[in-house]
């Protein structure tokens, strides 16, 4: 059983049903559309060797077990058990040291883990209760420990995630309506707000560092890899649960357009803007 507060309760149902099976399908392509904030993330966080790290929102084990090569030990901690049931798999074929634990970050106890790093990798913008959660992850650093990692920045400086949606919104129903700070892939948009939870935590010497890439949809592998993807997995994906056939075909056929223009090769490419986010316990 996972051990959670009950305020992520949605998002654990979220990431323990068909979504977390379709990310858990997409795990290698996504980890390769992210290879570029991969790097700049770790880049940031400078782990080393002898350095224990704790990764939050680990998902199927990409960045867990790249601090685990890097230094030795690593534990990565989410509420999902298809992704953590991969990323057991990947460290047991590739004989990691990296540990993983079934748990919302929000209620695990870290208070034993001592760490020197904690990472994510845009896994920390879906609590509920950020003051808590950011309280309860700081128990789990050493004092002078580091803090590093990547969210999402606006969403119209994210026309990856918001070129398809928009498309897709004109074939859809009116969605519920959403606060800026509800979680969800751009709740960290905005720095004073990230400032706050995180020195109102314990952390200090906060840092925002803006980045932008290119990001390919496609995978190299062409238009309707880039549609398929999107409809997969993500906000558009997320929109289009329990709507009918017919209003899929039309949001396929609707992203599907919208996508076309930045297809060049076999690769679809459009432009992603994150914070890489720095502090020190």
């Amino acid at each position: 059983m996972t051990l959670l507060d009950e305020a992520n309760a949605k998002q654990s149902a979220y990431w323990n049903g068909d979504a977390g099976q379709r990310w858990t399908a997409l795990q290698e392509s996504q980890d390769r559309l992210f290879t570029q904030i991969t790097a700049a993330l770790f880049d940031a966080a400078a782990p080393k060797p002898g350095e224990k790290v704790l990764d939050v929102g680990c998902g199927a084990g990409e960045t867990t077990l790249k601090a685990a090569s890097l230094t030795g030990a690593a534990l990565g901690v989410d509420v999902s058990e298809p992704l953590l049931a991969r990323a057991r798999e990947r460290a047991a074929q590739s004989g990691s040291p990296a540990r993983f634990a079934l748990a919302d970050a929000t209620a695990y106890d870290f208070s034993g883990e001592a760490a020197d790093l904690m990472i994510s990798r845009f896994g920390v913008m879906f609590f509920a209760e950020t003051a808590k959660s950011f309280a309860n992850l700081r128990r789990g650093l050493k004092p002078g420990g580091r803090l590093a990692f990547v969210c999402w920045r606006d969403p119209e400086l994210n026309p990856w995630l918001m070129t398809p949606l928009a498309a897709a919104l004109k074939h859809l129903p009116p969605q519920p309506e959403t606060a800026p700070d509800d979680p969800g892939p751009f709740a960290f948009r905005n720095e004073a707000r990230v400032r706050a939870i995180l020195e109102g935590a314990g952390f200090a010497d906060v840092s925002f560092s803006p980045r932008d890439f290119e990001l390919d949809y496609a995978d190299g592998g062409g238009l309707d890899n880039a549609v398929d993807k999107c409809l997969a997995i993500g906000p558009t994906s997320r929109a289009l649960d329990g709507q009918p056939d017919a209003t899929v075909q039309a949001v396929r056929e609707a992203v599907r357009a919208a996508l076309a223009t930045y297809l060049k090769g076999g690769e679809v490419k459009l432009g992603g803007a994150v914070w890489i986010v720095r502090a020190r316990a």
